[in-house]
């Protein structure tokens, strides 16, 4: 079986990221979907999505070429853009499916990981090494919580200083936003730190342009993690190597995010 090369992955660039852990992000390259959830230059695409109407055999080859390179099947969880949280150990393979936004791993070779299409995937880790997470933060998810209750969910297990890595998501110069959202901010940053995160749509009355990592790090220092890397790759913009749900409407696949243990 053909498998992943570094080209076909992001490997964070995240310093402060312990020894023990390992985490990458997949991108559209290296695997066998078809058109429309190609590698946007007709070869095949990395779709790791099974409900977007891809093949299904496509899906599972592609997932399967992603197992290649972990140490068990990642944890994935039914995304419902909220802020639950989930243990990924209690995630088995032919058992009930999970519904939550997010999941934290304590033990080795467990697999937290996310889908996303535009949405900001953001993993933790504590410097110590001994707790892991993976948040989905939808502009929904991200005011509504769901990334100070993953860092809560990893202390309750003993994490110490959690340091935080942002994927790649829809930048701030291509998220079109209405009124809605930034009010949904202002609310979650009651001290004004919304603001910074929008700035006016030129020629767009009542739109914005929304800055997701910005406002992933104002909400994340909130919550006390002040170490956060990352979030300077935007999916819209960057056409021949992420899927963009925003840009490609149903024909949009999914990359994944993942965090574990070694």
């Amino acid at each position: 079986m053909p498998g992943l090369h570094p080209g076909h992955l992001v490997r964070p660039d995240w310093p402060d990221l312990p020894a023990n852990i390992d985490a990458l992000a997949t991108t559209r390259l290296g695997g066998v979907s078809a058109a429309p959830f190609d590698d946007g230059n007709g070869g095949g695409g990395l779709n790791i999505g099974l409900h977007v109407k891809d093949d299904p055999d496509a899906v599972a080859e592609n997932r399967a070429r992603l197992q290649a390179l972990l140490p068990g099947r990642p944890a994935w969880i039914a995304q419902v853009h909220g802020a639950e949280v989930v243990d990924a150990a209690t995630v088995q393979p032919g058992g009930p499916v999970r519904t939550g936004d997010a999941s934290i791993a304590t033990q080795a070779g467990v697999v937290c990981a996310i889908l996303t299409a535009d949405c900001l995937p953001v993993l933790f880790a504590d410097l110590e090494g001994k707790v892991v997470g993976a948040a989905h933060a939808g502009w929904r998810g991200l005011a509504g919580g769901v990334l100070g209750a993953t860092v809560a969910a990893m202390r309750a297990q003993g994490a110490g200083e959690i340091t935080a890595w942002l994927g790649p998501a829809i930048g701030p110069e291509a998220f079109e936003v209405g009124p809605d959202v930034l009010d949904a901010f202002r609310a979650a940053l009651p001290d004004g730190g919304a603001e910074e995160g929008f700035r006016p749509y030129p020629g767009r009355e009542g739109k914005h342009l929304a800055n997701m990592p910005l406002l992933a790090r104002r909400l994340l220092a909130r919550g006390g993690v002040t170490r956060v890397h990352g979030g300077d790759r935007c999916t819209f913009t960057e056409r021949d190597r992420f899927y963009s749900y925003r840009r490609d409407g149903a024909g949009s696949g999914r990359q994944a995010s993942l965090i574990y243990i070694k």
